[in-house]
């Protein structure tokens, strides 16, 4: 007998909206003002949903003073922080992040 849940198609998710490319939903602008305020060092913020515009997977690019002589572990979980009640809504996150060149 098949685990519960096992057998089925994979989860998809659905998003009922389209966006340009030139435009940012509402969640991207949202992200990227915490991050602003969270970083306020940084000298690049990018936030890009990628689930379609649903808002429920994103990834996010900052390269900031604050990541400098951190490791990569530690910078990805200062922004786990940062967003860490955003991150209550998401299906998933990718993060870049590093340090300006000197």
């Amino acid at each position: 007998m098949a685990a519960a849940g096992l057998g089925r198609g994979p989860l998809l998710l659905r998003c009922r909206s389209w966006r340009g490319f030139a435009s940012q939903t509402d969640g991207e602008s949202r992200l990227a003002r915490v991050l602003r305020e969270k970083f306020p060092r940084a000298s690049a913020i990018k936030v890009v949903d990628i689930s379609g515009g649903c808002g429920a997977m994103y990834e996010i690019h900052i390269e900031s003073e604050e990541f400098r002589e951190k490791r990569t572990v530690q910078q990805h979980q200062m922004v786990n922080q940062a967003l860490s009640e955003e991150i209550k809504h998401m299906h998933g996150l990718r993060i870049f992040t590093s340090a300006p060149k000197p």
